[in-house]
């Protein structure tokens, strides 16, 4: 019966990734054609060519509202400025600034929040040699709506409302984030690569294959995102996010499962085909990736470091919010910022590009690691395989953010699970990172029953373990926090980081999008925070599968509960996923009648587990 709820339910939901991808082509309507119908005076013909006025304009600077999302700094050639006049063209343009708000008055939607919002004005800026921008605000000074016109032709290219205000990444800006791997020849393919060597040929479909297909369902949200249906995209978030919170409590309760992984082709194969995708990944982020204001504030806080100038606060004006994260995500791009340098500017930052390549490299590393310990190197070729045939660890690299450090860093934790003081050291460094991970300290408190062998089980577990990793963990996070130690501005430090994510209101959950709702995500994180601290006492006995499925549990939890939340964050979890759904099968290459033989099954489920399960470098290598 269940093996036919997830056929059905595998066929529904293919369906549904295909079909959606195809209606998120259609363009949601971010621009705006509007006709000069209605501008104050006659409009001039168009000048013969913008190049003759030059590619600035002198003197513009960013406008002096708090609200404008689009204000930049000096240097920026679309800098916003206020016309000297507001009935006379300024030099180089064409339009005076009362036409562009006669013009900007007459597109529908903007009428309709100036009658929301009684006693609203306009602003009018130019933004660049060719471009204006017009700005309404509320009494209090809040952007309400906002216009783009084209200086040349009196053309209305974007308008906007709402949260799309405030939020430009809400706007749907092609290869705003990643570039060219949002392209559908880039990201279906991949998505086929993704679930072709687990494709049940002549089988019958298994919940893992279902599985395969929610974790690529996140596609669909994204799709609508890049198309500016954010009241689309949001909500669909959440039922994948659900779906494999329960997937994983329901792993981390049965623990091992007898059958073996089947494959399509040989591991081989996916060997070969993971030597092309690590170059496919390479190059695209060489040759056609963008460095958001993650990656930025990497190269910031490490030339911070190195200049030993205070690490929170006082940031540039194009990332004044880039302190936000924890210290050792500032200390992991040192190296990057020392070989290839920071210019002083948001230019094409090598520095950042070199740490997304070696983060996603290396997780691919740690994942081949624990894979091999688990199974053998077979299992650890199918976890790098996924992680790279995975579009949305592509879509990190190629935004060069910072999340493939903290899948990396949690997978070292799992790596040195059997040595408490390790795990504690680690736990610590992946929690000061981007906080999220602080999380999972009470789980990984406990040492897993099968990650220590035969006749050491007295020196790593109970509590001399317990405390071995809480000394360490304290230790690690006592000198990551080094800078915020000597600085001694603690206020600053909260206030930049977890203060500000806590005030953070943003469009991409439910919570902020749709409002109303602060009771139930004040439930929900309570919950998430309750969850994640039971663990430090049950299960008593769990094996490792069973600490991977609880660990992304308890970031899928948590997840759920943010009031800001993006499709990188996604890989936080992934990788615990895939150990987790993976892991606990049999070896794909082993013989059918041995992976299936009660030995292997060992005492999982009891919570006792099987030596072939053992995490130690010795009892995994025999």
């Amino acid at each position: 019966m269940t093996r036919a709820a997830a056929r059905i339910a595998a066929v529904v939901l293919a369906a549904v990734l295909t079909a959606a991808l195809a209606l998120a082509g259609t363009a949601s309507g971010q621009t705006v054609s509007a006709t000069t119908g209605g501008a104050a005076g006659t409009i001039p013909p168009p000048l013969v060519t913008p190049a003759q006025f030059g590619g600035t304009v002198s003197g513009a600077t960013s406008t002096t509202t708090p609200t404008a999302a689009t204000a930049t700094t000096a240097t920026d050639p679309n800098a916003l400025a206020t016309p000297p006049s507001p009935s006379i063209p300024p030099p180089g343009h064409r339009l005076s600034a009362r036409q562009v708000i006669a013009i900007a008055d007459a597109v529908p939607k903007i009428r309709k929040v100036v009658a929301e919002h009684p006693g609203s004005y306009p602003n009018a800026f130019t933004k660049g040699a060719v471009q204006w921008q017009v700005s309404y605000f509320s009494r209090d000074r809040q952007e309400i709506g906002q216009v783009l016109i084209d200086d040349l032709t009196g053309e209305v290219r974007e308008a906007w409302t709402g949260y799309q205000v405030p939020w430009t990444m809400a706007r749907g800006y092609e290869g705003a984030f990643g570039r060219r791997v949002n392209a559908w020849y880039v990201w279906l393919p991949l998505c086929v690569l993704f679930v072709a060597p687990f494709v049940p040929w002549r089988r019958r479909p298994s919940w893992i294959h279902l599985d395969l297909l929610v974790l690529l369902s996140f596609s669909v949200s994204l799709a609508f995102f890049n198309h500016a249906r954010i009241g689309l995209s949001t909500p669909l978030v959440y039922p994948p996010l659900l779906y494999l919170l329960v997937r994983m409590l329901v792993v981390a309760k049965r623990g091992r499962r007898p059958e073996p992984l089947r494959l399509l082709v040989p591991v081989s194969w996916l060997a070969v085909a993971l030597v092309f995708l690590i170059g496919f990944r390479v190059g695209l982020n060489v040759t056609n990736s963008n460095v958001i204001d993650v990656g930025y504030s990497g190269v910031i806080g490490a030339n911070k470091l190195v200049e030993g100038e205070p690490l929170y606060g006082t940031w540039p004006r194009d990332n004044a919010h880039g302190d936000t994260y924890g210290p050792v995500n500032y200390f992991a791009y040192v190296p990057f910022e020392r070989i290839f340098g920071w210019s002083g500017s948001w230019d094409d930052l090598p520095a950042a590009h070199a740490a997304a390549v070696v983060f996603d490299l290396l997780t691919m590393g740690a994942l081949f690691l624990l894979g091999r310990r688990i199974r053998g190197p077979s299992l650890g070729v199918v976890f790098a395989y996924l992680w790279a045939a995975f579009p949305f660890t592509l879509f990190v690299s190629t935004t060069n953010g910072n999340d493939a450090l903290v899948s990396l860093l949690v997978l070292c934790t799992l790596l040195v699970v059997s040595r408490p003081a390790a795990r504690g050291a680690l736990a610590a460094l992946a929690g000061l990172t981007k906080f999220a991970p602080l999380a999972l300290a009470p789980l990984f408190a406990r040492t897993p029953v099968d990650a220590v062998p035969r006749g050491e089980y007295a020196p790593r577990r109970g509590a001399r373990s317990f405390l071995a990793y809480a000394l360490a963990f304290v230790a690690m996070a006592a000198v990551a926090m080094l800078p915020v130690i000597l600085e001694g501005n603690w206020r600053t430090f909260w206030d930049h980081t977890l203060g500000f994510q806590r005030d953070r209101g943003s469009p991409f959950s439910v919570w902020g999008l749709w409002g109303g709702l602060d009771t139930a995500q004040t439930v929900v994180q309570l919950a998430a925070i309750v969850f994640a601290g039971a663990l430090a006492f049950v299960p008593r006995r769990r094996t490792l599968i069973q600490t991977t499925a609880l660990a992304a549990a308890v970031l899928i939890a948590l997840q759920l509960s943010l009031t800001y939340w993006f499709y990188l964050y996604v890989v936080w979890f992934f990788p615990l996923v895939v150990v987790a759904l993976f892991g606990r099968l049999g070896d794909p290459e082993a013989p059918a009648e041995r992976a299936d033989a009660p030995t292997a099954v060992a005492s999982a489920e009891a919570g006792g587990g099987g030596d072939e399960q053992l995490v130690d470098s010795v009892g995994a290598q025999r």
